[in-house]
């Protein structure tokens, strides 16, 4: 007997089962054809929705809820609402239900109400992975930490279940390491995208581990080999690694044979400074400008734009390049240190040995404004030597057989100053100094005062060649 009590307990069971599956079955494709009509005929969808709620169907919070969110995804607002009144006087304690509620509350733009709901969403269900989601994805822009605290609540009752929307709460407020780890620990999935696959190897990258970008980088172009955003991550990853070899391949690959390329300033740039690196310095520059054209705002890249014309010793484009970058910075950022940068590049002008592009008149006029930026310098740096050394270099070079001494008062301050130091390090400069003032004397034919520097010079270098020589010759 009780044998048979077990059977039919069992059979009533499954038979419960298949009446449930039955109208489950049944009302789904009640459902379906509702969807198909509520935009080419509201009034007979609002009928079919009217003989799927009929009798104890009325009381299903899960078909009332599937009836409102078909009319709430087509956009219609008011038969949701509808809907979600009926939903609520069938189970007020639905999780389902609250979600709905929230997102009704979205698309009448009331974030409170909608966080207020979820939050109810998961008082009736801790495991609402909806709920949560909904929540963080609420307070991702906004308080990222809430958003945060919300998948993490989630991860402690369903652990596989937010990886990916952490790591791209991490992601998009710039906590890099965080997105790193929680990427890390999903990316070999079967479900990863190639989204997350460009988030996780970017991530690496703005975190500076470039090997491990690169690496996620090559396992997107193992997916799809013309994907913009894989290319150019192993075009940067290669230049900052420097190899520049491959680095040229991925560039190639991206600007010439990836799919939907959005290009940006960044792009630009890091092609210049490929191309740099490479010593392919007007190419560079071509790039470096591009990046200015589609950046304006990025007017640092001039003095980049000066760096390679000066690296093919083109100093007329690199000072117009260093003055457009000095131009641009706000009056605190014109400091001392880039004005030198200036006078150097004057006095690399002056003293070039290219005499087919520089004239003689315009390599003198080079170093008269060179001499004017050092005396600036030494000017506005007093405790500096540097401002009067170039200044005594400049006018070296305008005095190349040294028969005027434009250059000695300049070589005797920076002595005088340098002596005061009694500092090894500045015995290279000082001997500079000792150098001109003894070729100077030479010159003049005022030979103890050229024996004394040349001596000065041995007592710093006791085996310094050219002193040896001009005492010799002195003698």
């Amino acid at each position: 007997m009780k044998r048979f009590q077990i059977f039919l307990a069992g059979a009533f069971i499954a038979t419960g089962s298949l009446f449930a599956q039955s109208d489950n079955a049944e009302w789904q494709a009640g459902l379906a054809k509702m969807k198909e009509l509520i935009q080419v005929n509201p009034a007979q969808a609002s009928d079919e929705a009217g003989q799927l709620l009929k009798g104890k169907n009325k009381k299903n919070p899960e078909l009332v809820v599937a009836v409102a969110r078909a009319f709430l995804d087509a956009g219609k607002l008011s038969e949701a609402e509808e809907y979600l009144a009926l939903a609520k006087k069938a189970d007020n304690k639905s999780a389902a239900v609250s979600v709905l509620e929230g997102d009704i509350a979205i698309v009448q733009k009331d974030a409170g109400k909608a966080c207020q709901m979820y939050e109810q969403a998961i008082y009736f269900d801790s495991k609402n992975e909806q709920a949560y989601l909904k929540l963080a994805d609420i307070y991702k822009g906004a308080n990222p930490q809430q958003a945060i605290e919300k998948l993490e609540q989630l991860k402690s009752v369903v652990p596989s279940s937010v990886l990916a929307e952490l790591a791209e709460v991490y992601y998009m407020n710039n906590r890099f390491d965080k997105a790193s780890e929680a990427y890390a620990r999903f990316i070999h999935s079967s479900e990863t995208t190639e989204d997350d696959l460009v988030k996780y190897a970017f991530a690496l990258f703005l975190n500076h581990d470039f090997e491990k970008s690169l690496e996620v980088a090559n396992l997107g172009l193992k997916r799809n080999a013309r994907h913009a955003a894989f290319n150019r991550l192993a075009m940067y990853n290669y230049t900052d690694m420097k190899r520049y070899d491959d680095a040229q391949k991925a560039a190639d690959a991206f600007f010439n044979a990836a799919d939907k390329a959005d290009y940006s300033y960044l792009d630009y740039m890091y092609y210049g400074h490929l191309l740099n690196a490479l010593k392919k310095y007007d190419e560079a520059v071509m790039q470096y400008q591009k990046a200015i054209e589609l950046d304006t705002s990025k007017t640092e890249l001039w003095r980049e734009i000066s760096n390679a014309y000066e690296q093919k010793n083109d100093y007329t484009d690199a000072i117009v390049a260093y003055q457009k970058y000095y131009e641009a910075l706000p009056a605190d950022e014109q400091t001392a240190d880039l004005q030198f940068q200036i006078g150097k590049l004057y006095y690399g002008k002056g003293t070039q040995s290219d005499t087919l592009t520089v004239s003689l008149d315009e390599r003198k006029a080079a170093l008269v404004s060179a001499d004017s930026v050092f005396a600036v310098i030494a000017q506005a740096a007093p405790d500096s030597y540097l401002g009067n050394f170039w200044r005594a270099r400049a006018n070296s070079a305008l005095d190349p057989e040294t028969t005027q001494g434009l250059a000695k008062p300049y070589y005797e301050e920076v002595a005088a100053f340098l002596i005061d130091k009694n500092d090894p390090r500045y015995n290279s400069a000082l001997i500079e100094c000792y150098s001109y003032l003894g070729y100077y004397y030479l010159v003049a034919n005022k030979l103890p005062e050229s024996k004394e520097y040349w001596n000065k010079i041995l007592a710093i270098d006791p085996a310094n060649a050219t002193a040896k020589r001009a005492l010799d010759g002195i003698k």
